[in-house]
């Protein structure tokens, strides 16, 4: 019981394997994933504060660490599956935010309780750093679907999955989303040039939506 129950259960995330049931070069754990959205967002909130954005550090890092620590109840959903409908993204969200819920009430000191109801609470919103979060995340999406499409894998869903998080980072209003497709997406796209995959116009398509 306690934060031991807490400190114990993390070791799920490693467990816990991103995009189930499709062919991949390269296996992905939720933990992989959330250290990889903490690194992006650091020098995500660089860039922004090189423009002059003030950035709450301290909130920045929390739900960029934790933003995934509800699948350890619900694993893993495939990204076609869990925004086929917002009506479906809603009730799954609802799903997962009730049995972290139930995990602090039943685990967590009555003192930490409000620490934790914060700490593990869905953190994309409009605030900066819950936007800085959002691209984080999405450009960890982006590069595990890249690294497979620049290895020839054909499976569509890393084709949607590239797509799909292209389009959202490119709608979101931060200076370092403006970074990243100015400076950082032409590299990358240079060196899936020689993928058997036409990365180029995947990307142009999107970025075209």
């Amino acid at each position: 019981m306690g934060i031991h129950t807490y400190f114990q259960s993390l070791t799920d995330l490693e467990r816990i394997i991103r995009c189930p049931g499709k062919f991949k070069f390269q296996e992905h754990s939720v933990a992989e994933h959330s250290w990889k959205v903490v690194q992006y967002a650091k020098t995500l909130a660089d860039i922004e504060e090189s423009h002059g954005v003030l950035v709450n550090w301290k909130k920045l890092y929390e739900i960029t660490s934790s933003h995934d620590y509800g699948e350890i109840f619900i694993g893993d959903i495939k990204t076609p599956v869990k925004h086929y409908s917002l009506e479906l993204r809603a009730m799954l969200q609802q799903v997962e935010e009730g049995m972290v819920a139930h995990f602090i009430d039943g685990h967590i000191p009555e003192e930490f309780k409000p620490i934790f109801r914060r700490q593990l609470r869905e953190g994309k919103d409009d605030s900066v750093e819950g936007r800085i979060l959002e691209v984080a995340d999405k450009l960890d999406q982006i590069y595990e679907a890249f690294a497979e499409l620049q290895k020839g894998n054909t499976e569509k869903e890393f084709v949607f999955m590239y797509r799909s998080a292209l389009i959202k980072i490119k709608g979101i209003q931060l200076h370092c989303v403006d970074y990243f497709l100015e400076q950082i997406l032409p590299d990358l796209v240079s060196e899936g040039s020689r993928s058997p995959i036409d990365i180029e116009q995947i990307t142009k398509d999107a970025l075209a939506s």
